[in-house]
């Protein structure tokens, strides 16, 4: 066996492996979602045939000739008895792509399809596309709303960093034929985190939004807006209403954005978000939940103090450190909902729970007082809850000798 022989079995053996592994279950969780021991999906799944030419004679040294730097911020989808995570992978290049991966069980053995998405584009070109939020719409569409960054064209020269995100629209019947509509329009200067509603509201297209008045400062806009449109051919938003804003001394006092599309249950719809703060080493991303109204999806019902979800260990390691980010979960045919999430934009993740478990959560956790005296009454609550009960449990023993 040549050299190249035998690197190209190595390479093929050890992502064999990888995609196979069994995926378990970490022994200690919190009640409220289980994580699992590794990522779901990283740059080393993605097919050795997309990363080397594989052809001896046009390299020898059987080198990558198209290099993958990450896989993270994937949206999802069960789809056709299987579950799909529509992945931002980004090469070596910076530009960032779609590519579908599918697992029999959303658990592990995600394997890329053989082709990533084949994303039209607009009259005026992306220059990158990432986090795309899917949306089964009761209208029989899958929408695929992600963020198109195109340099900024008032940007002087000498400044190679300025940009405008806005949100970009596609749409598919079969996960394998993508339409490209035109970009949302609002009066917002820049769009990011926009997420379709699965359902009509008064006839119309109902749109999760959040407005900011620079590529990566909120500035005066933020918040989780919410807006109307006719139709998304050709979608304008002309209202904004702020449902969940930024928050002094929270989570998610910098920014905040809506992750996946809202899962609807007889208590109201459950979305998880993410909050942004910033701190000395950083903008520290985590994610939250909160529930909306069945009838009003402005009106606020349950939010929860703090944090639902943030890194832990390695997760807070990777090209955009203590990082989470969730644009993707699924609820199932039963009660168990799979939360995907991204590390340090570098890798996928995955959680499990259940609609139970979330809706006892949102709904029983008590909400930020923001107020630190507020937060040791409510911890006092907690203690007293526990001590009369523990003193109950004693009694009736005693009685019960």
């Amino acid at each position: 066996m040549t050299e190249f022989n035998k690197r190209l079995t190595q390479l093929q053996n050890n992502y064999q492996q990888l995609v196979t592994r069994p995926n378990k279950k970490q022994e200690t969780g919190n009640g409220i979602f289980d994580r699992y021991q590794n990522p779901v999906l990283t740059a080393a799944h993605t097919p050795v045939f997309w990363r080397y030419d594989l052809n001896p004679q046009t390299n020898p040294f059987l080198m990558e000739r198209f290099g993958i730097n990450a896989v993270f911020n994937a949206g999802s989808i069960k789809w056709d008895g299987k579950y799909l995570l529509v992945a931002r992978v980004e090469g070596l290049d910076r530009k960032s792509f779609f590519a579908i991966a599918e697992s029999p069980n959303g658990i592990d053995n995600f394997t890329f399809w053989e082709y990533p998405v084949n994303l039209p584009e607009t009259d005026e070109p992306d220059t990158n596309v990432y986090d795309m939020r899917l949306t089964l719409h009761e209208d029989g569409w899958i929408y695929g709303l992600f963020c198109t960054e195109r340099r900024d064209p008032e940007a002087p020269a000498h400044d190679q960093s300025m940009a405008i995100a806005a949100c970009g629209i596609t749409r598919t019947k079969d996960m394998l034929n993508w339409e490209r509509l035109p970009d949302l329009v609002t009066k917002s200067p820049q769009q990011r985190n926009v997420v379709l509603h699965p359902e009509f509201v008064n006839g119309k297209y109902a749109l999760y939004t959040r407005p900011q008045d620079g590529f990566i400062s909120a500035g005066t806009g933020g918040g989780i807006g919410f807006g109307l449109a006719k139709t998304m051919k050709k979608a304008v938003i002309d209202q904004e209403i702020i449902i969940d804003n930024k928050n002094y001394h929270t989570v998610y006092e910098a920014k905040n954005g809506q992750g996946p599309a809202p899962i609807k249950t007889e208590k109201g719809w459950l979305h998880l978000a993410h909050g942004v703060r910033n701190t000395a080493a950083g903008l520290r991303y985590v994610l939250y939940m909160f529930m909306t109204d069945l009838h009003d999806l402005t009106k606020v019902l349950h939010k929860p103090a703090g944090y639902f979800l943030a890194p832990e260990g390695e997760e807070r390691v990777g090209d955009v450190s203590n990082v989470v980010f969730s644009n993707g979960w699924i609820k199932d045919d039963g009660d168990t909902v799979y939360i995907y999430y991204a590390s340090s934009d570098t890798r996928m993740h995955v959680a499990t729970s259940s609609v139970a478990q979330l809706l006892d959560y949102v709904m029983n956790t008590s909400e930020d007082g923001l107020r630190s005296a507020l937060s040791v009454n409510t911890l006092n609550q907690v203690i007293d809850k526990n001590k009369n009960f523990l003193h109950a449990q004693k009694d009736d023993l005693i009685q019960a000798s």
